[in-house]
């Protein structure tokens, strides 16, 4: 038999990034909020995303670095003793204390109830409700004046003749792992599938990747995508791009994936393990959207409107379940509108013009705004500037001038509209980036703001001096 509880200000399903963002801006309003999660608290981010996929990186880079003699003489160039297993559990030790710290605790504090169990809609459009199958027993329905579905997304893979047979990994799954492969096979060259080939190259791994389209990093300006594949080539990862997956069998007790390329002909490749790396899909079969008019697309993304309100107007959605920017920051960001607009009629939008991306690669991958492409497209007469990393001080000081930075400009007026980097800090470096493009700052303007000296970010600065002067004729600290 199920019970009702009062009626909530808010019921949010999921706890992870948008829903916790969500759930504090209304308690911070004075509002009554229930969260139903089905799996476990904090979402991908926490669990099996962001915090344990770079807690991972951390540890293979510094493993990388100190068996770099050739960069840096006098280093040791012997192998760095690892235990996989050790490393696995430190990754899960702390996913499980941030788990605590920002969420289960956090939620405890602001003092709204979370309720384990799996959650469906019921009712009708205009009076929707929430049946929970409690994990304990039982049923309980909830009657929210209004209702966020913030379920996240989860790994997909397409069909392929002979994988699920011969089993594979995951983005989440690899890092369970109780045992390091021999050899891996990535099937994805975006950025889930670069971080976690090099993670398992830099820690032992022999990797191959496999990407469908014509190179690495297809969705970057193809300066980085170049950049990135001599990276991987200097790091002996094996990559093949313009070949799709037909089919994958199991053969003496290694995965066989067969591959088609863009000529027609046929390859195979071999491996111990098989990671497919091929996007995300949202997570909303089984809630029942249809019962309440809730529309979504042919992903199963909810469908929603500039404010987050789904066809339902007493039902919000955010995060990666809307099938927008998968960032933990953008979730955070559309929670925290939901909040306002569906308890307080703020009636706000978001502006993700600005809103940056960041590869963990070493080095790493950023970018904000419009690619050279994009803006071509967009009916923009540009000019860019490419800025190799050979004429960056902090790159030289490194011994690692891998990478660029590259500055996309309206002509005439000079306002950046993209910019784009390579480079070991590059999520860092992308902030200033973000800045300068929401405050509106011309390229001139830019080249003649501060840099501190002996940063990465300094080459931010110098691209934008390149649309005026060659600085290869600059000292190495001339502003």
């Amino acid at each position: 038999m199920a019970t009702t509880a009062p009626s909530p200000d808010l019921a949010i399903i999921g706890s992870g990034s948008a829903a916790f963002a969500a759930a504090i801006a209304a308690i911070n309003r004075g509002k009554h909020v229930v969260m139903v999660e089905r799996g476990t608290v904090g979402g991908t981010c926490v669990n099996i995303g962001c915090v344990p996929s770079k807690a991972l990186l951390a540890a293979a880079e510094t493993r990388h670095a100190a068996a770099a003699a050739d960069r840096f003489p006098g280093l040791a160039d012997s192998d760095v003793p690892l235990s996989f297993a050790d490393l696995i559990a430190g990754k899960d030790a702390l996913v499980g204390q941030l788990r605590a710290q920002k969420y289960l605790e956090l939620a405890a504090d602001y003092g709204w109830e979370i309720i384990s169990g799996t959650a469906v809609f019921e009712g009708r459009g205009e009076a929707p409700a929430l049946r929970v199958e409690l994990a304990e027993g039982g049923a309980r329905v909830i009657e929210a004046d209004q209702y966020l579905i913030a379920t996240g997304a989860a790994p997909w893979v397409p069909p392929i003749d002979g994988l699920t047979e011969a089993g594979y990994l995951t983005s989440t799954t690899a890092m369970a792992l109780d045992r390091l492969p021999e050899s891996l096979i990535v099937v994805g060259g975006n950025a889930v599938g670069l971080e976690q080939a090099q993670l398992f190259a830099r820690l032992g791994t022999r990797v191959t990747v496999i990407e469908a389209l014509d190179r690495l990093a297809p969705f970057e300006e193809p300066q980085i995508s170049r950049t990135i594949e001599a990276v991987f080539a200097d790091e002996h990862i094996a990559v093949r791009s313009g070949a799709d997956v037909e089919k994958v069998l199991t053969t003496d007790g290694h995965k066989a994936v067969t591959v088609r390329t863009t000529d027609g002909t046929t390859e195979e490749f071999r491996a111990e393990q098989l990671l497919m790396a091929t996007g995300r899909r949202p997570n909303t079969q089984g809630l029942r959207l249809n019962s309440v008019g809730v529309a979504v697309d042919d992903r199963g993304a909810v469908t929603v409107d500039d404010r987050q309100r789904t066809t339902n107007p007493r039902i919000w959605a955010a995060g990666d379940v809307t099938g927008g920017p998968q960032f933990v920051y953008v979730a955070a960001a559309q929670g925290t509108l939901v909040a306002d607009n569906a308890l307080a009629g703020a009636d706000r939008v978001l502006d993700s013009t600005t809103a940056p991306r960041v590869t963990f690669t070493s080095p790493a991958i950023a970018a904000v705004g419009l690619t050279d492409e994009q803006a071509v497209a967009a009916g923009l007469r540009c000019e860019c500037r490419v800025l190799d990393l050979a004429n960056a001080p902090r790159a030289l000081v490194n011994r690692d001038t891998r990478g660029l930075v590259k500055i996309i400009a309206e002509r005439g007026t000079g306002r950046i509209l993209g910019v784009h980097v390579l480079a070991d800090g590059a999520g860092d470096l992308i902030t200033a980036a973000v800045y300068a493009m929401t405050a509106g700052l011309t390229v001139e303007q830019l080249a003649h703001t501060w840099a501190p000296y002996l940063t990465m970010a300094e080459a931010l600065k110098l691209t934008a001096q390149t649309f005026t002067t060659d600085v290869s004729k600059l000292s190495c600290c001339a502003g």
